[in-house]
């Protein structure tokens, strides 16, 4: 649903000229880019900064008109567009939201929670609402409305929550209980002055609160035109959603903005059925508590299509697992890699063992692999010669990698083993009775096994365990051999996908100065097991990305299947718009099918992993985040 946070510019005291400023911003957004939800700030229709003229007759009569004014110029609007004004009942004056779709009054959604403290001093015009009171019926503009704080309002099939300014602000806010009883939007219309440093901490408040409430938050605040007497309204709009902010409009302007952004209600959706604590507390906290009242647009809809939506105002990650903002990266690559090495260190610890060895390929996962052991014998105050890496060449060994590899070990100052793995690979083929010449997947395998054979015994020799290399992305295609590289003591990289272990040992380039060159030339050389013989040229021939596809497309895949459990569909639908001129879209249908195809036949794999640390959201550990049957049927994905 594409919902939009705006900020008129307002007149103070003067509700005529702020109705035809909200409704030409209303009409300007539903031109530029239709939306379907759009919230103004708190007291638009008057201003917020009028003081005791919210007393005055002439202001409230005037509001009154204004609104009038409002309804039948967005008449043919079908957006829900949330306003702010004074409204009596019972002679008892509100702070309240007015929320209008199609020239309909929908529902009045007062203040909860009024301040009275530093330079607020609303309780000498507003009183506070009763947040346990049923929501009763008014007139206004004659038109019966729903009146209350414990409603939220059902727009196009989706429920809608509505708090003001101060609500967000409490140990409790309004939202929190909305959310429980179903709004997966929150609107918040706001009229918070700014002040040295506030911005950041009511970002970071409307950031936390989509986040702990698993919903989407729609912020818009006061600014241009509001009186500077005391206060100056910088104009906040935002839209954030679970944690992470979609869209800010800038502040300071002296011109109507606002700021728009497609939220995604799947996503929140799956969240709360997927977290089991969302319902345990929403039994807990509204047990004994009468429901809210769901208050219905759909009356005004009827024998009208929905809106459609046309692109997409939302920007896709198209790399999920990686911090976009570089920067965050520092912070994160450092967090990353402190998860991996504490778990090392605490195995290490646990099973008395001082002794580690490893296949160091030349290629990413076993760099990063080698990096983090050695940050963990750092840290253990070990002696890195405790690290055995080992370099197994083959067939399809090349210079290259071969190179870098025995390049690590010395710069980092690790005991070194070579181990040809050929000739014993022939024996195999002969004892088997396998042709050489035959590069099937026995030809391939054979050489998997028997490296990790050979670690297996050196970490036998050496009284040490085998640390494994292997990433997620690796464990979510099957992309390893059954009992090869599949198997190892502890895997130190299960829980990094393959974007991620390339962004990590760019960052660790940073670190070793020394090996820099080494680690980048690491970076840059195509993922490869190198089991087929090298090009003539000696450079690798088997690349790995050509037979099963971009990682970078499988690890957004992945990352979408499991974190949201999305349909391929959807998943087909993100990548579109994420690799828009990337990939076309018969190549990401391709790797899709791929991805999907292999992720199902290959469970049996996942089912009898190692060991190893959770690094991030999604993880493919049998113990814990993804149990599913080795012999499920991926008819329905595919």
């Amino acid at each position: 649903m594409r919902v939009a946070a705006a900020v008129p510019a307002v007149t103070v005291a003067n509700p005529a000229a702020n109705a035809k400023a909200i409704v030409a911003l209303a009409d300007r957004i539903k031109t530029d880019c239709g939306a379907q939800i759009i919230v103004m700030p708190e007291m638009s229709v008057t201003a917020y900064t009028c003081g005791d003229l919210f007393h005055n007759s002439q202001l409230i009569e005037s509001a009154h008109a204004a609104l009038w004014d409002i309804l039948a110029s967005t008449a043919a609007n079908d957006a829900l567009i949330a306003v702010g004004m004074p409204v009596m009942v019972d002679t008892v004056m509100y702070n309240c939201a007015v929320l209008i779709c199609r020239g309909n009054i929908v529902a009045v959604v007062p203040k909860t929670y009024v301040p009275v403290y530093n330079e607020f001093y609303e309780k000498r015009w507003w009183q506070p609402a009763d947040l346990s009171a049923q929501p009763r019926t008014i007139t206004l503009l004659g038109q019966d409305v729903p009146f209350g704080t414990r409603q939220v309002i059902e727009y196009q099939g989706v429920k809608v929550g509505v708090e003001i300014c101060e609500d967000l602000w409490t140990p409790v806010p309004a939202s929190t209980q909305a959310t429980l009883a179903g709004a997966e939007i929150v609107i918040n219309l706001s009229a918070s002055d700014t002040l040295a440093g506030k911005y950041s901490y009511i970002e970071n408040l409307v950031r936390q609160q989509s986040a702990r409430c698993l919903c989407a938050y729609v912020y818009a605040s006061a600014g241009y035109g509001e009186s500077t007497t005391d206060l100056v309204f910088d104009g906040i709009a935002m839209v954030a959603e679970c944690g992470k902010t979609l869209a800010q409009a800038g502040r300071w302007e002296y011109k109507p903005r606002y700021a728009v952004a497609d939220v995604d209600l799947m996503a929140i959706r799956r969240d709360r059925m997927h977290m089991t604590s969302w319902a345990d507390c929403a039994r807990n906290v509204m047990r004994g508590q009468q429901a809210y009242a769901v208050t219905g647009t759909d009356p005004l809809f009827a024998n009208r299509p929905a809106a459609e939506l046309t692109g997409l105002m939302r920007t896709i990650d198209p790399h999920p697992f990686v911090p976009a903002d570089n920067n965050d990266l520092d912070r994160r690559c450092t967090e990353i890699v402190n998860i991996q090495s504490s778990g090392l260190m605490r195995r290490l610890d646990a099973t008395h063992t001082r002794n580690l060895v490893v296949g160091i390929s030349g290629g990413l996962d076993s760099t990063l692999a080698l990096l983090v052991a050695v940050r963990a014998f750092d840290a253990l105050g070990l002696d890195r010669k405790g690290i055995v890496g080992v370099t197994m060449p083959g067939y399809g060994t090349t210079g290259r990698t071969h190179d870098n590899a025995v390049a690590l070990m010395t710069a980092l100052g690790i005991t070194q083993r070579e181990i040809s793995i050929v000739p014993a690979v022939e024996q195999h083929f002969r004892d088997i009775g396998h042709d050489p010449a035959d590069h099937s997947v026995t030809y391939e395998n054979a050489q998997a096994r028997q490296r990790t054979y050979l670690l297996m015994d050196i970490a036998n020799q050496v009284g040490g365990m085998v640390l494994g290399t292997g990433d997620l992305s690796e464990l979510a295609l099957g992309w390893a051999t059954y009992n090869g590289d599949h198997m190892s003591m502890y895997g130190v990289n299960a829980g990094v996908p393959k974007t991620l272990v390339r962004y990590l040992v760019k960052w660790f380039a940073q670190t070793y100065k020394d090996i820099s060159a080494v680690l980048m030339d690491v970076v840059d050389t195509p993922v490869s097991p190198e089991l087929l013989p090298a090009k003539e040229d000696g450079s690798i021939d088997q690349k790995t990305e050509d037979l099963v596809g971009p990682y970078e497309l499988h690890d957004f895949f992945l990352y979408y299947m499991l974190r949201y459990g999305f349909a391929p569909e959807r998943i087909q639908f993100m990548a579109r718009h994420a690799f828009e001129g990337v990939y076309d879209g018969e190549t990401i249908d391709k790797w899709l099918h791929t991805f999907m195809r292999r992720f199902f036949a290959q469970q049996f794999k996942r089912s009898c992993l190692p060991d190893g640390p959770k690094v991030g959201s999604v993880s493919l550990s049998p113990r814990g985040d993804w149990r599913m049957p080795s012999d499920a049927s991926s008819a329905a994905w595919l």
